[in-house]
C-alpha cells in the first residue's frame, strides 16, 4: 500500500524537549478554553454573554496558535493540543491531551488522533 503523503507549512516545528517546556503555559491556557467552552454551553447571562465568551474563546484559540501549536478538541471535553514537529524525516504532531501528566505520543498528520504512538526515546547526546 502506498504511503500517503502530506506536505503543511507551519510557523514553527518543535522537539519533544520544546513542546514540553512550552506545556505549563499551553496547559493553563487550555484549561482556560475548557472553562470558557462550558460557560458557553452553560451561559448565566443573555446572548450578551455568550458573545463576549465566544470572543474569549476565539481569543485563547488564537495564544495556542501564536505559540505554534493547533487545539484539535472541538467537543471541548479533553483539551486536546497538537504540536508540529520532525520525527524520522516525517513532519507529525506530537500529541497532548490536557489529562496526560506529560508529553509521550505523536501521530502522523494523515492519521490523527487514532494513530498515535509513543513518542520515540530522545537522544541525550543530539
Amino acid at each position: 500500500m502506498a504511503k500517503l503523503t502530506l506536505t503543511m507549512k507551519f510557523k514553527r516545528l518543535f522537539t519533544p524537549t520544546e513542546a514540553r517546556s512550552a506545556l505549563p503555559l499551553v496547559r493553563q491556557i487550555v484549561s482556560d478554553i475548557l472553562t470558557t467552552a462550558r460557560k458557553i454551553r452553560e451561559p448565566d447571562g443573555g446572548d450578551s454573554e455568550v458573545e463576549r465568551l465566544e470572543s474569549e474563546l476565539a481569543e485563547q484559540l488564537r495564544e495556542l496558535e501564536a505559540i505554534g501549536c493547533f487545539f484539535k478538541d472541538w467537543n471541548f471535553s479533553v483539551g486536546l493540543v497538537d504540536f508540529p514537529a520532525e520525527i524520522d524525516g516525517e513532519t507529525v504532531f506530537l500529541c497532548w491531551r490536557s489529562d496526560e501528566e506529560d508529553l509521550a505520543w505523536y501521530h502522523p498528520i494523515v492519521e490523527g488522533y487514532r494513530g498515535r504512538k509513543p513518542l520515540p526515546k530522545e537522544d541525550p547526546a543530539g
